[in-house]
């Protein structure tokens, strides 16, 4: 893979020390094991994942970013809640206690039930 010709792994290594989390770590430690010679598939069976997964996560590394960058995902919003602050309130103190207070006729909440 050519895009990993251009990095060291002095250069892996150091941005290791300065990530946090688990994603950014592991695309790392994959990249420093590539280029000590563990092939793409090796480094699928090892992370339990598959070959064009390893192949995104080195391929990050070929931009202007820094590596820290490069290895960290973007901040994702996620979705809107679907109750506003009221309401996901009441919903907290209700589950809070027994389903009988609330009128359920059950020993305790379960996802099913509070949904």
């Amino acid at each position: 893979m050519d895009h990993l010709d251009e990095i060291s792994v002095k250069e892996l290594q150091d941005a290791l020390d300065n990530v946090d989390g688990n994603k950014p770590t592991q695309r790392l430690l994959a990249a420093i094991a590539y280029k000590n010679g563990v092939t793409q598939t090796e480094l699928a069976e090892w992370h339990d994942t598959g070959r064009r997964t390893i192949y995104s996560w080195l391929k990050r590394l070929d931009t202007d970013e820094s590596l820290e960058q490069a290895v960290t995902d973007d901040k994702r919003t996620g979705r809107k809640r679907k109750l506003s602050d009221s309401e996901q309130q009441n919903f907290q103190e209700t589950v809070h206690e027994p389903p009988e207070k609330a009128g359920i006729d059950a020993p305790a909440w379960t996802p099913a039930l509070a949904q």
